[in-house]
């Protein structure tokens, strides 16, 4: 919600006005200089947003303030031309409106062009978040990352590496939606401050690092490569468990972790919907972008969101560092999925990362099915996600 300062505001006034921590506030507004806030200069209040509402018979400032909660002065910030003495019938004024509902729509499949306009709106309900691309699709396609918190710890997050895992995008964005909530009203998270972990933490989110692979699942290939990834599909234009990039390679079989291993092992030895790792590691823009991601931040601990098994691998060729197996643990409490140390896979994003950085890593396998896993799922899903979301901020 944008505001108007006036003559004598302060973010600490407004911070105690609308109830918000005044930590969100510098940083919802790093082009100003809080300490010389001049008449005129435009604010964002996080977590707000600002409502139409038209004036009745019997209305007063104070009256419309008691009954939406809010405090007669905040209504004046918001409508400086009105004259508070003199309301006049049938005038349009806007009330501050506190963000308690979820911005993410859980109703149905994220494309990425959901996506793009969700991370539009967050930014909009919550300016101290950022949002900017890390690299492009092969189609072009914006790969993009979330950041929130100042800590000095650095996590990382992913989902939708696979296509047809596109509930990982939801379900990750869910998790976005429900911390931010929690710093801009104040509420505990899984029992834990969120400012706090705000406060400790710098959080790294890709939602989907395959749009071009996501799309292609939910609505079917673009008309200029209809004819090169339907015979990459045998033949079919059911692409329902499609899990490569558009160009039939796998991406979370890209990267340099043994990928010699990878590339003998895995029986397509050519683009495919699934499973191919390429002709090289990192022949791929999306995979070259995550990959830039990790090595030019110094990340702490990466967990990759995926579906399914109600499971998580933690380790790598024992380059895993000795603190992974009691992060390892904790997420298993958490969530009550299964941790496993070693599986029979290389060239995984998660173990590029261990190899490379001897840092903690994760990759969660969310759910239990076929994919793509139904929506039904959903809830569950997310109750277990986020038991191991709070974790990794907090471990």
């Amino acid at each position: 919600m944008e505001v108007s300062v006036r003559a004598g505001d302060t973010l600490s006034f407004l911070s105690k006005l609308f109830n918000i921590p005044l930590k969100l506030i510098e940083d919802s507004n790093l082009n100003v200089n809080p300490n010389k806030l001049k008449a005129g200069e435009k604010l964002h209040l996080p977590g707000y947003i600002s409502v139409p509402y038209v004036i009745k018979k019997g209305d007063t400032i104070w009256k419309i303030g008691a009954a939406k909660n809010v405090g007669a002065d905040a209504l004046l910030i918001l409508n400086q031309n009105m004259d508070a003495e003199q309301l006049k019938l049938g005038e349009t004024i806007l009330l501050p409106e506190r963000m308690i509902t979820p911005l993410t729509n859980i109703k149905t499949a994220y494309d990425n062009n959901s996506l793009l306009k969700e991370l539009s709106r967050f930014k909009e309900v919550y300016p101290f978040i950022s949002v900017k691309p890390i690299g492009k699709s092969v189609l072009g396609n914006a790969i993009q990352e979330i950041r929130i918190g100042k800590g000095e710890k650095k996590v990382h997050m992913n989902a939708s590496f696979h296509a047809n895992e596109w509930i990982t995008t939801m379900v990750l964005m869910s998790l976005v939606d429900k911390y931010v909530r929690s710093l801009t009203n104040g509420t505990l998270i899984r029992g834990m401050k969120a400012l706090k972990l705000y406060q400790d933490v710098e959080l790294s989110v890709v939602p989907m690092v395959n749009p071009d692979g996501v799309d292609l699942v939910l609505n079917g290939p673009p008309l200029k490569l209809r004819e090169d990834v339907i015979a990459i599909n045998e033949g079919s234009d059911d692409f329902t468990h499609w899990k490569a990039n558009i160009r039939g390679i796998d991406l979370n079989n890209q990267f340099p972790a043994n990928w010699d291993i990878c590339q003998k092992n895995k029986l397509p030895k050519s683009p495919a919907p699934r499973d191919f790792p390429g002709e090289s590691p990192l022949t791929e823009p999306e995979a070259r972008a995550m990959a830039d991601l990790a090595k030019t931040n110094s990340f702490d601990c990466l967990l990759a969101f995926h579906t399914q098994g109600e499971e998580f691998y933690w380790g790598y060729e024992g380059f895993e560092p000795q603190e992974s197996e009691t992060i390892a643990k904790e997420f298993e409490r958490a969530s009550g999925y299964e941790a496993i140390r070693y599986v029979n896979s290389h060239a995984g994003y998660k173990d590029w990362f261990i190899q490379e950085f001897k840092r903690p890593g994760f990759t969660l396998e969310l759910g239990k099915g076929i994919n793509p896993l139904p929506l039904s799922q959903f809830q569950q899903i997310l109750k277990a996600a986020e038991g191991i979301f709070i974790a990794a901020l907090n471990c």
